[in-house]
């Protein structure tokens, strides 16, 4: 006799069993980059790039919030340049606390004059 918490047996319906029996694996299809990621390891993306940028015509290398039609710049595109070392924190601002205030570092200067 079954225990109380064992599964109810079902019979599988033929049409499940052979539908079941022909699936196969799919093909493996090659991984191809996302788009806008970098050539190489260690280089910005285009919109990593353009962010940096715009931090060389700014006093102290300041980089900007929002981008040139209002949106604010991507959190993952900041924190990806702190990792890397292209930008640094400046500032806490106590006015918008989640707000990253950031400046160009020498080899954030380096990496957007170099390309």
């Amino acid at each position: 006799m079954a225990k109380p918490g064992d599964p109810i047996p079902f019979p599988r319906r033929p049409a499940q069993r052979d539908a079941l029996a022909k699936q196969e694996e799919p093909p493996a299809r090659p991984k191809a980059k996302p788009r806008g990621l970098p050539t190489a390891p260690g280089k910005p993306t285009d919109v990593q790039k353009a962010w940096l940028a715009r931090g060389l015509a700014q006093p102290g290398g300041k980089l900007p919030l929002f981008d040139e039609g209002g949106k604010r710049i991507d959190a993952r595109t900041i924190r990806s340049c702190i990792d890397q070392g292209w930008a640094e924190p400046w500032f806490a601002n106590p006015l918008k606390p989640d707000w990253l205030v950031c400046r160009l570092t020498d080899s954030g200067r380096a990496i957007i004059s170099g390309d």
